[in-house]
């Protein structure tokens, strides 16, 4: 360390020794202490004239500055950026501004004020504008854009704006698309609802009459196509299930399973439609990546074993069976390892040659459409599901002991019946299936942001944009709507909308479309539907399953090679749980877990102790450059990298103190103190990263700036934000700027470190 250099300032401020200056202040802040006498002729330096005063006194071969120039604007050079002086203080813009504004609104004729007040139009359009829009508007008039109500309403009904640019060239390819989902995922709705949902076939089929029309209105994703999918089916049918075995009903109750159905669909509705109202579109990210591929690859596996029994024919055994119908997926698989024997043979072959069928025919697909695309036209399920349904016309497999679909009808007699999902007769359900049905619209509500995100950011259609809380309204309301004509659940899927691109469907025509012809498959072709195999539809359903398991190994291996042992001991804790015990408890637990890791991310202060890199003007993480820094003497500096929330604020005195005893939030507080007392004369706090604070953090943070004033601890500031900031405000109002002294506020921690060698009286 060479020794200080002489310096003086003619302000009063005298840098001699103090309580708070080193004996032999080290080169770093040496290099930062005012020259002996000033360039401009010696004029008085005022003390609270700031960082900025300061700095056009310093020597020219100070290290900090000597090799670099100040400039305005953006820079890249770290903390220790060099910036342009301040300007001398005077009445900022903002104050000039609004002076100017009072005095031009003070200066308006009274007839005019009076025929603004009377425009009762405008009075009502600027109250029901929000802020967002308020600045918009100031925007499109400062750019001559027309500002006007179907702009905006265009933006919130989103087909408003895909009709008014749709053109006829379009229609071929959202038709075809259309057709094209409909031969492959009609007979997996019927599917859905019969083996996964425990209501009628009917209902199935709904959720693609209803939801993609809603969709098409209110979504914001023109190729994603909405319907119902496994994991929401499977759900509903935990819920209708537990009903029963509550004493709600039996298994022979159509009329009831499709209400409790219509209950569950509907609380799932409304939970995500009131999530998008109160803007919660942030919430796709609370669940892990982990919870979620571990939760979906459960379910993939509870379909699979649930289907094997009625497509190895054991349907007759295992209603015989007591506890096999309602079991866990564990029981269910013992009683189908333990029973091969007595299955019904027929019903076995055809359920496996159809399930290796639709396999083989599904890879030859996926091998051959990267250079045939054409082939993704190529309805292989209808085949199987059209085949199928003539041999068991043709062959009398219904006379043999083959289980088929039957008449396909609705439950209360009547096509698209409607009923209100939350009547008071329904509150028994609703308490009932409120914990599931909430996850059932969380995970659909996912499973479309993936689907969403998946399909690119291709602008087919100009100023349609995705948003998480459009998003959210669209599908909430369009599950709500089904739910009243106890449609099971719909949202968007990856497989179905995936395949509605590549068909050609470009804009939510091909939705439209889908729905169309939903309803009249509904009103003229169920009879069609009567020969149709249960296990057939099993196999189908077999094969989903399949492809939910097949997405694990993947990130089992990413996992596995991170050396992410959290997140694998996670997704299998989850595929056990709901294996051997049930899917509400697999459920509850992945929630459980997930919910606690986003507290502990979010309570955990992240308070780092900087030092100084040898040779440089960086500042840097002291714990993680551990034994080649150098730290400024009676100095304590402490980035605060993050907002101050009551959140992270609990445990931030602790961790404080840590920093001020060892040097590290990482040893344990059983051992003596190693940092001396003396190192803490000063504390520099950079706290250009909190860019907000609540209540709760603003009174932490005060309590500890009283406790070091207390104690005779010199406090700092440095890279506060713009003082036009609410963090400012709150900084004011809490009386912290009184108990540091507005003039300790400095731009830069070479500032802070320049007023620690000033003498104060």
């Amino acid at each position: 360390m060479s020794k200080p250099r002489p310096s003086t300032v003619a302000t009063g401020l005298q840098p001699r020794p103090h309580d708070h200056a080193p004996s032999t202040p080290s080169s770093l802040r040496q290099s930062r202490t005012l020259s002996s006498s000033s360039k401009s002729g010696g004029d008085d330096v005022d003390a609270r004239a700031g960082p900025s005063s300061l700095s056009q006194h310093s020597d020219e071969t100070t290290s900090l500055l000597h090799h670099e120039r100040v400039h305005d604007g953006p820079c890249d050079h770290g903390t220790f950026s060099p910036r342009a002086s301040s300007p001398p203080p005077g009445p900022s813009m903002s104050d000039v501004d609004a002076g100017s504004t009072a005095e031009s609104t003070s200066s308006l004729p009274s007839n005019e004020s009076q025929g603004l007040k009377g425009n009762w139009k405008k009075t009502l359009s600027s109250r029901m504008k929000s802020k967002t829009m308020a600045n918009s508007s100031a925007l499109a008039e400062q750019y001559g854009i027309r500002d006007n109500w179907v702009m905006y309403l265009g933006y919130y009904i989103p087909c408003l704006t895909w009709l008014r640019q749709y053109k006829w060239s379009w229609l071929k390819g959202d038709f075809t698309a259309a057709i094209t989902i409909a031969t492959m995922y009609l007979p997996m709705a019927l599917s859905y609802a019969d083996n996964l949902a425990h209501v009628p076939p009917i209902n199935g089929l709904y959720a693609f009459a209803i939801n993609p029309l809603v969709y098409a209105i209110l979504g914001t994703c023109p190729q994603m196509v909405v319907g119902p999918e496994a994991a929401g089916s499977l759900l509903v049918g935990s819920i209708v299930k537990s009903s029963i075995d509550l004493g709600g009903g039996d298994d022979d109750n159509a009329v009831l399973q499709a209400r409790i159905a219509g209950v569950a669909v509907g609380i799932a509705g409304a939970t995500v439609l009131v999530m998008g109202l109160i803007r919660l579109g942030y919430l796709d990210s609370v669940l892990s990546r982990p919870f979620l591929r571990g939760f979906i690859s459960a379910i993939g596996v509870v379909i699979f074993i649930d289907q094997l029994i009625p497509v190895l024919g054991l349907n007759h055994a295992a209603k015989d069976t007591p506890g096999i119908s309602h079991g866990s997926t564990i029981q269910k698989l013992v009683f189908v390892l333990t029973h091969l024997a007595v299955g019904h043979r027929l019903s076995a072959v055809i359920g496996i040659v159809s399930f290796f069928v639709i396999m083989v025919l599904r890879e030859i697909k996926r091998r051959l459409q990267p250079r045939h695309p054409a082939v993704a036209y190529f309805p292989d399920r209808l085949i199987v599901v059209v085949l199928s349904a003539l041999l068991a016309w043709s062959l009398d497999w219904e006379l043999h002991g083959v289980a088929v679909l039957g008449k396909v009808e609705a439950a209360s007699g009547h096509y698209f019946a409607f009923r209100w999902p939350f009547r008071p007769s329904h509150m028994a359900h609703i308490r009932d299936a409120f914990g599931t049905s909430f996850l059932i619209g969380m995970l659909g509500f996912f499973e479309s942001s993936v689907a969403a995100k998946s399909l690119g950011a291709e602008e087919v259609i100009e100023g349609m944009q995705m948003s998480p809380n459009r998003e959210l309204v669209a599908l909430g309301s369009a599950n709500l709507i089904g739910a009243c004509f106890m449609a099971i659940p719909a949202f968007g899927g990856y497989g179905r909308s995936k395949v509605n691109k590549s068909t050609g469907g470009k804009t939510p025509m091909s939705s439209f479309i889908l729905s169309v012809l939903t309803f009249i498959c509904i009103y003229f072709l169920l009879s069609w539907f009567y020969y149709l195999p249960k296990t057939v539809l099993s196999a189908l359903i077999m094969a989903v399953a399949w492809s939910l398991i097949e997405e694990a190994p993947h990130d089992v291996s990413f996992f596995f090679r991170i050396k992410g042992w959290t997140e694998l001991t996670l997704m299998a804790l989850i595929l056990a749980i709901t294996v051997l015990f049930s899917l509400n408890l697999g459920i509850a637990f992945g929630i459980f877990v997930s919910l606690l890791q986003v507290i502990r991310h979010a309570t955990r202060p992240r308070i780092e102790i900087l030092g100084r890199i040898p040779g440089t003007d960086r500042f840097v993480n002291a714990e993680e450059h551990t034994g080649d820094l150098e730290f400024v003497e009676g100095c304590l500096i402490v980035k605060i990298p993050e907002p101050l929330t009551f959140a992270n604020t609990g445990d931030l005195k602790n961790r404080l103190r840590r920093l001020e005893r060892y040097g590290t939030g990482n040893a344990h507080p059983a051992l003596p103190r190693l940092r001396p007392q003396d190192s803490n004369r000063n504390v520099i706090f950079d706290i250009h990263g909190v860019t907000s604070m609540d209540g709760s953090g603003v009174q932490v943070l005060e309590e500890i700036v009283r406790s070091y004033r207390d104690r005779g601890v010199r406090v700092f500031f440095s890279r506060p934000i713009s003082r036009q900031n609410r963090v400012w405000e709150m900084m004011e109002l809490s009386g912290i700027v009184l108990l540091v002294g507005e003039h300790r506020f400095v731009d830069d921690i070479k500032d802070a470190l320049r007023l620690t060698s000033v003498w104060e009286p």
